[in-house]
């Protein structure tokens, strides 16, 4: 890897485009580097990773809403248009849609990959739009698998380098740039194109983070799936000729100088050098559980303590619970973040996976988790639910945020130290530091846990049959054909779409 230093020029200054970092993310994409196996292993992973929580999703309200905007588009005259997860698979949508309803579908249960470094992302949101485009123009499988590979890539790499959270950015603006430079690789596209579609995609895709702010709406979901959409229209624009405003990142008036650490910035930003391969997916990190990824090591605590100590599931036996972890925990979905809602049985579930107080009480109390069943108003408003969630607090432990931004992966954590004081005094005091799925965790995920995972989302929404047929195509991946990729989609069983209403709107 080669570190990139990334400032703000004045615009009498002179910059060449050569040395822009819009320029060098899409000469990264234009490197015909060789797919290391054991990438191409993870594409497929993540692959099935995504249709699982989507498959889980199907009805749920965002994803109903999104892909009834979706079925409004029909596929446009230039390419096979692209599947709609749930939708029979010879139904298609313009790429752009199908980018748009499929990544809602991948994101509502907030249940998919994850990488955490500088700022926050969960680099999964690359494939929806990926493969939507793969779909409509009819590309093979491992055109497909390069596509993705650098999605990946380029999402980490900014991830590990520039923070957009500490400005109130939401991170999906990483997003719209990697999915834009993954397409590029997939279509073999020109380094001009492709710099052209990173700089649309960026600049329509920077947004702010109240999305993740005190009660969490359904744009949620809505935000890495428009940020996809943003990105297929900006390759379409580019690929046509048209332009996008530069340099947008070093500009005098672009997003580092007025959106991030302003005029003065100075990021190093790491880029694989010409001939390095795109191994950036190896360093992303799946869900066992449906609740935002700090809190997957709290859920597998709170299970482990259950077992321990089940005296401590009783409000009546414990004075306080204080959860001493990094500063992201703490201040983003813990009570340093000073969100009242998330203290409230009535909140959105949206509100809720974003809550570690909540997550955590509910984890200790069930000894489980369950991508429905843990967020149901009733659990939420359970009694001794909430009198044990009200006495649980966060507080930011500075040892827990430096391994939090450590880049040695075996000292990188992701969760913390808890103290219950119990009525008498007493304290049972334990700690974890990586979720149980995590490379480095108690059960690390491998294939196994992929697919028993597709299975377990998947059973009562797709027939056995389909489940099969979808696992079956997906690892066989690096020799699909153009015609085979289109079955890369997940056919609901019959009832399912139908046991849902579409709400009506302008298209």
């Amino acid at each position: 890897m080669k570190l990139h230093e990334v400032r703000v020029y004045k615009s009498e200054e002179p910059l060449a485009r050569e040395d822009q970092l819009a320029w060098k993310i899409a000469k990264v994409a234009t490197d015909p580097v060789a797919i290391l196996p054991e990438v191409t292993e993870m594409v497929i992973n993540r692959i099935i990773d995504n249709a699982s929580v989507a498959a889980a999703s199907l009805t749920r309200k965002p994803v109903v809403s999104a892909r009834s905007q979706a079925l409004s588009h029909p596929k446009s005259k230039n390419g096979n248009g692209a599947n709609v997860f749930g939708e029979a698979a010879e139904l298609r949508v313009s790429p752009e849609w199908a980018a748009w309803a499929n990544g809602v579908a991948v994101r509502e249960l907030d249940y998919h990959d994850t990488f955490l470094a500088a700022e926050y992302s969960h680099p999964g949101d690359n494939i929806p739009a990926i493969l939507a485009v793969a779909q409509h123009v009819g590309v093979d499988g491992t055109s497909l698998i390069r596509g993705i590979a650098t999605g990946y890539e380029i999402q980490v790499d900014l991830v590990k380098s520039i923070c957009l959270h500490k400005h109130k950015i939401d991170h999906v603006a990483h997003l719209g740039p990697s999915a834009a430079a993954g397409i590029g690789t997939m279509l073999g596209l020109s380094t001009e194109t492709i710099y052209q579609a990173i700089g649309q995609a960026l600049h329509t895709t920077t947004a702010t983070r109240q999305s993740r702010k005190g009660e969490i709406s359904s744009w949620k979901a809505h935000a890495p799936a428009f940020a996809g959409k943003m990105a297929v229209e900006a390759v379409d624009r580019a690929m046509r000729g048209e332009t996008s405003p530069t340099p947008i990142y070093e500009g005098e008036d672009g997003v580092i100088a007025w959106m991030l650490d302003g005029p003065t910035a100075n990021y190093q930003v790491p880029l694989p050098e010409a001939g390095e391969a795109k191994r950036g997916i190896l360093d992303t990190y799946t869900k066992e559980h449906s609740a935002e990824y700090q809190a997957q090591a709290w859920i597998d605590l709170g299970r482990k303590l259950n077992r321990e100590h089940p005296e401590i599931t009783d409000p009546a036996n414990v004075e306080s619970v204080v959860i001493h972890t990094s500063h992201h925990t703490h201040y983003v979905i813990g009570s340093g973040a000073n969100d009242p809602q998330k203290y409230d049985p009535t909140a959105s579930r949206e509100t809720l996976d974003h809550s570690i107080p909540y997550i955590f009480t509910v984890a200790l109390q069930d000894g489980r988790w369950h991508h429905v069943d843990s967020y149901s108003p009733e659990r939420a408003s359970r009694p001794d639910t909430v009198e044990l969630w009200h006495k649980t607090t966060t507080l930011e432990d500075k040892e827990w945020t430096r391994r939090y931004h450590s880049n040695d992966p075996a000292e990188k954590a992701f969760g913390g130290r808890v103290e219950v004081t119990l009525k008498d005094g007493s304290k049972i005091i334990d700690e974890i530091a990586v979720a149980d799925a995590h490379p480095l965790g108690a059960r690390p995920f491998a294939r196994a846990q992929y697919i028993q995972k597709f299975r377990d989302l998947a059973s009562g929404v797709l027939d056995a049959d389909e489940i099969e047929r979808f696992l079956n195509l997906v690892q066989r991946l690096p020799e699909l054909t153009a015609e085979e990729i289109g079955g890369l989609t997940i056919v609901a069983k019959p009832g399912v779409m139908a046991s849902v209403k579409n709400p009506s709107g302008l298209f």
